[in-house]
C-alpha cells in the first residue's frame, strides 16, 4: 500500500463527485470537457494557474492535432472555438539528410481532408478552460495540488493542499510524464532518456508555407517546420521543433539572434525565404516512458501520465486522445445504465482497447528515431530505398497517410455519435 493511502472498509457514501482527474493540461482538460458534456459530475484538478499557461511565453509549443483528433475535440465541445486558429495540413514533406524530397503525402490522395491542424497550446488551453466554466458539471479547481488520497470498496478520496476533501467513484491521472497519480498507484513504467533535446521557438519567413508540413530527418535528429495561421499583420509563421544532441543545447540556445536565425535559414527549403525567429527559446529533454499497467483499483492512466512518447512523428497527444475518447466512452455508457463507473470490468476494458495501440506507437517511434538519427550508410541507403518504396506502391503510402491521419482505428461510438449530431 503507498504511504499515502489509505484503504478504509466502509458503506457507500455519497460523492462529491463522479470523476476526479488530476491533471488539467491539454488530456486532462479535453477529458473532463468530454465527460461534463455528457452530465458526468466531474473535479479536474489543476496545479497551474490557468492565468500563466494562457501566456505566449509559458511553453511555446503548438500541437498537431489529427483529422481523428479533431473529432474528439469537436465531441467534447471545444472545435468549433479552436478551428479559427488551427492551421490546416494539406500536404507533408519528408527529407532525409540532404537528399531533395523524398516522400510527398498530399491531401488531396486521401479525398482532400487535411491530415490535421496545428495549433498553439496556449489557445488549446483557454477553449477548454471556456469549456469547463461553461459546463455546470465541471468544477476545475486550479491552482490545486492534491497531497494524499483514501480508497475503500466504493469511492476514492483525496485531500488537496487547501484541506479540501473530494470523493468520487474514479480517480483519473493526466498529470503528465512525472506522473503522481501513477506512483500512487504503485505501478512502474519502462522509462529512458534520450540524448536529445528538443528546442521549440515560433519563425517568421518571407514566403508563405501553403499549408505545408516538412520533417528532416537529420543524423542529430529530426527538424519539423510545422505551418502555423499568419499574423494578424500577415506575417507567415511555422512553429520549429528542432532536436539536438543533449551535448549541443546549451551552446545552440545561446546563439545570438543573428547565428540563430542563420541556422534556421540554412534547415529550411529555400522556398522559405529568410527566416527568423519570434519570441522566445524553449527546450524540452526527450524521454520514453511507459506504465506497466493503465489502472488500478478506481484509478486509471491516460495521456503521457501512461505513456510518453518521441515526438518525431507529432503523435504523442492524438495518441492520448485516443486514450480519452475510449475511456470516457465506457464511462458514458456505464453512468446511463446506473452501473459502477470505477468498476474493475470497465478499466480491465479500457486497458484492454488502448494497451496495443499505446506499445505500438512507442515502439515506432523509438524505431524511427534509432533509424534516421544516425549517420550509417548502410543504414542511409536502407532509408532511402523504404521511402521511396512507400511513395511508388500505393497502398502501402495509403496506410501511413491514414495513420497521420489518425483516421486508422475506429472511433469510439460516444465520439462517431457526437459527428452524427452535429
Amino acid at each position: 500500500m503507498h504511504s499515502n493511502q489509505r484503504r478504509t472498509a466502509k458503506g457507500p457514501t455519497t460523492n462529491t463527485h463522479d470523476v476526479i482527474i488530476i491533471g488539467g493540461g491539454l488530456a486532462g482538460g479535453t477529458l473532463a470537457a468530454l465527460l461534463g458534456t455528457h452530465g458526468i459530475h466531474v473535479a479536474c484538478i489543476d496545479r497551474d494557474n490557468p492565468k500563466a499557461t494562457l501566456d505566449a511565453g509559458f511553453d511555446g509549443r503548438t500541437t498537431a492535432i489529427s483529422w481523428g483528433s479533431q473529432k474528439i475535440l469537436r465531441a467534447a465541445g471545444v472545435w468549433d472555438a479552436l478551428e479559427p486558429h488551427g492551421c490546416a495540413i494539406r500536404d507533408i514533406e519528408i527529407l532525409d539528410g540532404d537528399s531533395p524530397t523524398l516522400l510527398h503525402f498530399a491531401a488531396d490522395e486521401v479525398g482532400g481532408e487535411s491530415f490535421g491542424w496545428i495549433i498553439e497550446n496556449r489557445l488549446i488551453r483557454s477553449a477548454l478552460f471556456d469549456r469547463m466554466a461553461a459546463l455546470k458539471t465541471v468544477d476545475h479547481i486550479a491552482p490545486a495540488g492534491a497531497l494524499s488520497f483514501e480508497r475503500d470498496d466504493d469511492s476514492i478520496s483525496i485531500i488537496l493542499d487547501d484541506g479540501r476533501m473530494l470523493s468520487a467513484a474514479l480517480l483519473i491521472g493526466a498529470d503528465g510524464r512525472g506522473s503522481k497519480t501513477r506512483e500512487w498507484m504503485g505501478i512502474e513504467q519502462r522509462f529512458w532518456a534520450y540524448d536529445q533535446t528538443a528546442i521549440v521557438c515560433t519563425a517568421r519567413h518571407e514566403a508563405p508555407h501553403n499549408h505545408i508540413a516538412v520533417e528532416h530527418f537529420r543524423s542529430e535528429g529530426p527538424f519539423a517546420i510545422l505551418p502555423m495561421q499568419d499574423d494578424a499583420d500577415g506575417t507567415h509563421r511555422s512553429s520549429i521543433v528542432w532536436t539536438v544532441h543533449g551535448k549541443d543545447v546549451n551552446d545552440i540556445l545561446a546563439y545570438s539572434q543573428d547565428v540563430f536565425d542563420a541556422a534556421l535559414t540554412a534547415r529550411f527549403p529555400d522556398r522559405y525565404g529568410s527566416v527568423q525567429q519570434m519570441g522566445k527559446r524553449f527546450s524540452f529533454p526527450l524521454t520514453l516512458n511507459h506504465a506497466h499497467d493503465y489502472i488500478a483499483d478506481r484509478m486509471a492512466l491516460v495521456a503521457d501520465a501512461g505513456h510518453g512518447i518521441h515526438p518525431i512523428a507529432g503523435q504523442g497527444l492524438n495518441l492520448g486522445l485516443r486514450d480519452i475518447a475510449v475511456l470516457a466512452d465506457l464511462i458514458v455508457d456505464a453512468h446511463a445504465a446506473g452501473d459502477d463507473i470505477g468498476h474493475a470490468d470497465l478499466l480491465q476494458s479500457y486497458q484492454r482497447q488502448r494497451r496495443a495501440d499505446n506499445m505500438a506507437m512507442a515502439g515506432t517511434t523509438d524505431t524511427l528515431n534509432k533509424l534516421f538519427s544516425n549517420r550509417s550508410r548502410t543504414l542511409s541507403l536502407a532509408r532511402k530505398i523504404g521511402l521511396r518504396a512507400v511513395s511508388r506502391i500505393k497502398p502501402v503510402k495509403n496506410f501511413f497517410m491514414h495513420q497521420a491521419m489518425g483516421a486508422a482505428g475506429l472511433l469510439p461510438d460516444l465520439i462517431r455519435d457526437a459527428q452524427r449530431k452535429i
